[in-house]
């Protein structure tokens, strides 16, 4: 399979690097001090769980146009640079082609399909905690990583099989769900409210999780995003909030999401993807979400 990665920070240098390492045609495109380590060192990944490898050497490009076409897409950006980078994707998209974004957000899929046309976009959704410790240099915490693929009508296409294939071949866990719609928004409850809360609170997450009144603000913040969801159409399971906080007991207890290691290195994060998203939906359908709109408040003025 051809495929192109848009930028490499930590996800998209994790399921670049794991199908270049299972054979596949991975073009990478990064500029600056990515393009330079990549070319110079290859592609580091570090993982307790699918082991260390190193990509190398690594097709790199600077420009997309170089890259010719190709069956994948996956953009590595923030989500709030999809609306910047969709239109540079069109370069390298032919009739077949699938752009997966695997951003946290609820918006990712729009925000692409605007540039692109909804018929190339998937649904996708990275369950993976990791991170990247320099250029070129990624690393992953915690069990093994699975992704949740699937087409927006939720009919199972031949291309999604494909893309399901090529990843479970390279170790990783891919499903495809009867409506990958609840399954974003699923993503969206644990990524928003472990965000909000470990960021406001300065904490990584086995703090978050342990202390009674941290673990409150978690629950409520979920149970929120749960109230919200249904209010818009998206039947989330009845132990949503049961279920997602029983996963985050399972992560590793130094674990931070990547909204928080933003704040804390002075870049900008996904603030405006996942809290500011929850309130301003909110305000849209007339609810009352406290908890998540005092987050935001207090965020805000230190993004």
């Amino acid at each position: 399979m051809r495929v192109a990665v848009f930028g490499v920070g930590a996800i998209g240098g994790y399921f670049g690097g794991i199908l270049a390492r299972t054979g596949h045609d991975v073009n990478f495109i990064a500029r600056g001090d990515t393009a330079a380590a990549l070319r110079q060192r290859g592609l580091r990944i570090e993982s307790g769980t699918t082991g260390d490898f190193l990509v190398h050497p690594v097709q790199v490009f600077e420009d997309p146009a170089q890259v010719g076409s190709v069956e994948l897409v996956i953009p590595g950006v923030k989500a709030w640079q999809l609306s910047e980078v969709g239109p540079m994707l069109n370069q390298m998209i032919t009739e077949g082609s699938a752009v997966l974004p695997l951003q946290n957000g609820v918006g990712a899929t729009d925000d692409l399909a605007k540039a692109l046309g909804r018929r190339h976009v998937l649904g996708g959704v990275a369950k993976i905690f990791c991170y990247q410790v320099a250029p070129g240099h990624v690393r992953h915490d915690g069990a093994t990583p699975c992704l949740v693929i699937g087409e927006h009508d939720n009919r199972v296409s031949k291309r999604l099989k494909s893309l399901q294939e090529a990843f479970q071949e390279a170790g990783v866990n891919t499903e495809v769900p009867e409506d990958i719609h609840i399954a974003v928004w699923s993503k969206f409850l644990m990524i928003t409210s472990v965000s909000g809360v470990g960021t406001a609170e300065g904490v990584a997450i086995g703090k978050l999780r342990t202390e009674r009144r941290t673990r409150q603000l978690l629950m409520k913040s979920m149970t929120e995003i749960e109230t919200l969801a249904h209010s818009l159409g998206i039947t989330l399971a009845d132990d949503i909030v049961p279920s997602t906080l029983n996963f985050v007991d399972s992560l590793p207890a130094h674990a931070m999401p990547s909204m928080q290691r933003d704040f804390m290195d002075g870049r900008p994060s996904e603030l405006g993807t996942l809290l500011s998203t929850v309130r301003q939906l909110g305000e849209t359908a007339n609810l009352n979400l406290p908890v998540n709109r005092a987050l935001c408040e207090l965020l805000f003025p230190l993004e």
